[in-house]
């Protein structure tokens, strides 16, 4: 590969912040595969004020802080940074960053190839948004996408709401699938971890991962949970920080579930509660392709998850992997509950399919087919 390679083999990635979201991860999961394919990566972000930040950033991969406070602030910055570095190819991943990416390559006038990639439903997205700078999106991406060597989406879910949301040409979008499945991903979820409710095997234990606002619906997971409780003894541990975790822990009081629920907040290794529980539960209003599903899929834990807009009906394979319930149906998300934990999945065989092409090596050549434009350098690789 390094015979064919431009003199150049600097890649740089465009991030809000190395903070725990899940665009963040797959970037970072990806950084980790380029490196391992002898590339140079700047991970270049806007700003570090956002903890939690990833702490495990792959040996390897060149930290850039444009300290710019907010995405629109850091305009100047990359343009300084695309000038001075001159990186062959430029990915940014989330709407925002997308959009300053594109301008800042214009106005360096380098020639560096930029790729963008969508990770949600677009629609849904600006539907749910209390910002203004969310309804201008559609306009701001039908009219600077198009300036981009090629644009992907995570799943072909999020391809479709994205070339209905802004009319965008169909042959300008790709989908590649996140690059989830990693070595780390396993090491992780075999890392020791003390909790009793996971040591004991008093009850079953059911766990759901995410940031507590509004799309994740973590109110929806709880009255479901307490409806199932009913049934049969179980537990639920909700991983994460969120200005909605005041809300979800009175709701727990109101339904008399407090005592088998737990919200500790932010954990840097989920995997190792992942890898553990009896059940992980997805109850999103929408995503884009939700990581967490295929992460508990290779580590062996069943999945319950909405049939919500966009990326489970795809990862589940239709219901084959998982168990796909109605979006905001606590009756079905409750019953849903009660068949994976009595009546788990049985072709494992196929399960283990299922997350194969989110493993990091293949994700990482489609990648570099698109990043320099040369897909026999990507194949080689």
């Amino acid at each position: 590969m390094s015979e064919e390679r431009q003199p150049s083999n600097r890649i740089a990635l465009f991030l809000p912040s190395i903070g725990y979201g899940g665009a963040e991860r797959v970037t970072i999961n990806l950084a980790e595969g380029l490196v391992a394919k002898g590339y140079d990566i700047d991970l270049v972000y806007v700003t570090s004020d956002d903890p939690p930040l990833i702490t495990d950033i792959p040996a390897g991969v060149n930290l850039v802080d444009l300290d710019a406070g907010r995405v629109v602030a850091s305009l100047p910055g990359l343009i300084r940074y695309l000038r001075r570095v001159r990186p062959i190819a430029l990915l940014s991943a989330l709407e925002h960053t997308n959009i300053i990416a594109l301008l800042a390559a214009k106005l360096a006038g380098t020639g560096t190839r930029v790729v963008v990639s969508v990770h949600t439903t677009l629609s849904r997205a600006v539907q749910d948004s209390p910002l203004l700078r969310a309804r201008l999106f559609p306009y701001l991406i039908r009219r600077l996408y198009p300036w981009a060597a090629r644009v992907v989406a995570v799943s072909e879910a999020a391809r479709d709401d994205l070339l209905a949301t802004t009319g965008l040409h169909p042959d300008s979008v790709r989908v590649i699938l996140n690059p989830v499945v990693t070595p780390s991903l396993f090491r992780k979820g075999a890392e020791p971890l003390s909790h009793p409710w996971l040591s004991t095997g008093e009850a079953p234990v059911i766990l759901a991962v995410g940031r507590m606002v509004t799309a994740k619906n973590f109110e929806l997971l709880i009255r479901a949970f307490a409806r199932l409780r009913k049934q049969m003894p179980a537990r639920l541990i909700i991983l994460g920080e969120g200005e909605l975790l005041p809300r979800l822990q009175s709701l727990t009081q109101r339904l008399e579930v407090a005592a088998d629920v737990q919200m500790p907040g932010f954990t840097e290794n989920p995997y190792a509660y992942m890898a553990r529980a009896d059940l992980f539960v997805l109850s999103s209003n929408f995503e884009g392709l939700p990581t967490v599903l295929i992460e508990a899929l290779a580590l062996g834990t069943p999945v319950v998850a909405t049939d919500c807009p966009s990326g489970p009906r795809e990862i589940l394979g239709g219901g084959r992997y998982g168990i796909l319930t109605p979006t905001g149906d606590e009756h079905a998300l409750a019953n849903g509950m009660f068949q994976a934990l009595n009546n788990p999945v049985a072709d494992t065989e196929a399960v283990e399919k299922s997350w194969q092409p989110y493993e990091l090596g293949r994700v990482t050549t489609e990648y570099l087919s698109l990043l320099l434009g040369h897909p026999a350098v990507a194949e080689q690789g």
